[in-house]
């Protein structure tokens, strides 16, 4: 599996951004998809997931600013909606990608893409 996020950028504090993923390779029409992320000397941090069903759950630190999505044509691609950004918000943007069953489990490792830089900055 393959991911690869795009959308990152520059971006004044209360501003807004949108991050695309697409995935590609054995990817499985039941699945997770979301976003993490890292800022310089702190761990990486789930962001948002969504499920293919269209399920959604969000950090608390971003309920209400931030909204993940997915394309429901394709089940591979996977968008985050920033908005009312912070400086605190910076980091580098990590798209994942896990497979999923109808019983909620999760038979086989979670694979994330090399990731989209998030500044903001005044």
């Amino acid at each position: 599996v393959q991911l690869q996020a795009s959308g990152g950028g520059l971006v004044q504090p209360g501003g807004s951004l949108r991050l695309s993923c697409v995935g590609s390779g054995s990817i499985y029409s039941l699945n997770v998809m979301g976003w993490y992320r890292q800022a310089p000397g702190k761990q990486r941090e789930l962001v948002a997931t969504i499920h293919s069903g269209g399920a959604t759950d969000y950090a608390d630190f971003v309920k209400g600013r931030f909204t993940i999505s997915r394309d429901d044509n394709t089940k591979n691609m996977v968008y985050l909606e920033m908005s009312s950004l912070k400086p605190e918000d910076a980091a580098v943007y990590y798209c994942s990608y896990r497979r999923t069953t109808l019983t909620g489990l999760f038979p086989g490792p979670e694979y994330w893409g090399p990731g989209t830089q998030v500044t903001v900055s005044s």
